[in-house]
């Protein structure tokens, strides 16, 4: 019995060092996470996922196309089984702004990866967004991006294990801050 508990537990071990070679990008639309994203997967040599292009090519549709035909709660609940099943290794992963909403996704994302919350104030928020809807940003009936800032800010410092703060930054210099803060774990 001890010898196989033992077994056990060094396999457990094992995989969570090994799983935790993912960096997951969080932030609000707009902030760069694709952008940031892929330089900084060039820069680790690691692959780069875009989950919202992963969710666009398994349903076959434009995230505002399936928003329009699931509405925001169906989106969301889409984007939780997708995320919750990527498993890769050495990739940085970036999120769609909603997906701080989804419980299951995030706890999996969470064991598999280091979160990074790319930090913008909200007025250089509103001055790098256009449409919003075009986007495929989850917005409720009557919602502004201030509501939407302030409803999910608090819900990026929860599940963030590292904040970059961008503000001032340009994509470059925001990609040193990440490989700086993830050295320095």
């Amino acid at each position: 019995y001890r010898d196989t508990d033992f077994h056990r537990n060094t396999e457990c071990r094992e995989y969570t060092v090994m799983q935790k070679d993912n960096i997951v990008l969080i932030g609000m639309p707009g902030v760069g996470k694709s952008t940031v994203g892929v330089i900084l997967a060039k820069v680790l040599g690691y692959q780069f996922i875009d989950a919202d292009l992963v969710i666009q090519e398994q349903y076959g549709k434009l995230l505002k196309e399936i928003i329009a035909e699931r509405g925001t709660d169906g989106f969301v609940q889409v984007e939780n089984d997708v995320n919750k099943s990527l498993n890769p290794e050495k990739a940085v992963i970036s999120t769609g702004g909603s997906v701080v909403y989804c419980t299951e996704a995030m706890e999996h994302l969470s064991e598999i990866a280091t979160i990074v919350y790319l930090k913008l104030d909200l007025y250089s928020l509103e001055r790098r967004l256009g449409n919003l809807k075009q986007r495929g940003v989850v917005l409720k009936e009557g919602q502004t991006l201030k509501d939407l800032y302030d409803e999910r800010c608090p819900l990026y410092e929860k599940y963030a294990d590292i904040v970059i703060s961008e503000n001032h930054c340009s994509v470059e210099k925001t990609v040193d801050k990440v490989v700086t803060k993830l050295r320095q774990r």
